[in-house]
């Protein structure tokens, strides 16, 4: 199979988001293991779920308000900055280390996947940018503040000058995994009901900075997409800025499942995990 043939994996429905981090450290290892070929996933979530970055200390998140939400949490393998995954169109690429999309450094991998974010954005009427951040504005915008959507990123997305993608990347077990977030519509802000702040007027400054840098494709484009109108799009962008033929595939393989469910378990839904740091 060559480097252009890529699987295609399409959730037929929301799930958890301990199962959805499962299930993409499950395809990247496959992937490193050449079981599966490259692999770009879409997905949504289902209740609302906080995904904290991999280093983010548990205790950005207010635990009490979480519950009172209804929302989940999950620790990412990748890092950056809390998300909130509600309403979105999520994606995940998953390819062998030195595969051609993803060579060079990560910045230069942002930048290339980036590409396809920006056509299928384009494709659905959004006039977006990747805006190059300078790092150490991003280190000290990072040292303080626990939303993603808050702080600037490698090429982030942009529309209109505000923050319209959220990805994160990690290399690891021979392979990288890109995953990132399209909110799709929404309260952008409603993250801030999950974390901790030192006052209810330093979260209400917090809120208004958020809606001030990020926003949702349905205010971007002053009507809604569904997720099947953005996962179409983003399909065939990959598909045409990378030359791709993509392979759907009804669902993961029994070993992917059986790695899914795994990880799930020990790991995405502990306990001791979303607390490791």
């Amino acid at each position: 199979m060559s480097q252009t043939d890529w699987r295609l994996v399409i959730d037929p429905g929301a799930r958890r988001g301990a199962m959805n981090m499962a299930i993409d450290q499950a395809i990247m290892e496959a992937v490193a293991g050449d079981h599966v070929p490259p692999t770009l996933r879409f997905y949504a979530w289902e209740p609302a779920c906080l995904s904290l970055g991999y280093m983010q200390k548990l205790a950005d998140v207010d635990q009490e308000r979480l519950a009172i939400q209804g929302w989940d949490l999950v620790r990412r393998m990748t890092g950056g900055r809390a998300v909130l995954h509600a309403d979105e169109l999520t994606y995940s690429v998953a390819v062998k280390t030195g595969h051609p999309v993803v060579a060079g450094d990560i910045v230069e991998s942002y930048h290339r996947l980036s590409g396809a974010l920006l056509n299928g954005l384009a494709h659905l009427g959004a006039n977006p940018a990747a805006d190059k951040q300078d790092q150490q504005i991003k280190r000290t915008h990072s040292a303080n503040n626990p939303v993603c959507f808050e702080i600037p990123s490698h090429y982030e997305i942009t529309v209109a000058g505000k923050k319209l993608v959220g990805s994160a990347q990690v290399r690891k077990f021979g392979a990288v995994l890109q995953h990132g977030s399209l909110p799709l519509t929404g309260d952008i802000t409603r993250i801030c009901d999950a974390l901790v702040f030192p006052s209810d007027e330093k979260r209400n400054m917090v809120r208004e900075r958020v809606r001030r840098r990020a926003i949702t494709l349905e205010n971007a484009l002053g009507s809604p997409v569904t997720w099947e109108q953005a996962a179409t799009a983003m399909r065939a962008s990959f598909q045409d800025t990378f030359d791709l033929t993509l392979i759907a595939a009804d669902a993961l393989t029994p070993e992917e499942q059986a790695r899914a469910d795994e990880l799930y378990t020990a790991q995405y839904a502990s306990d001791d995990w979303s607390a490791r740091f």
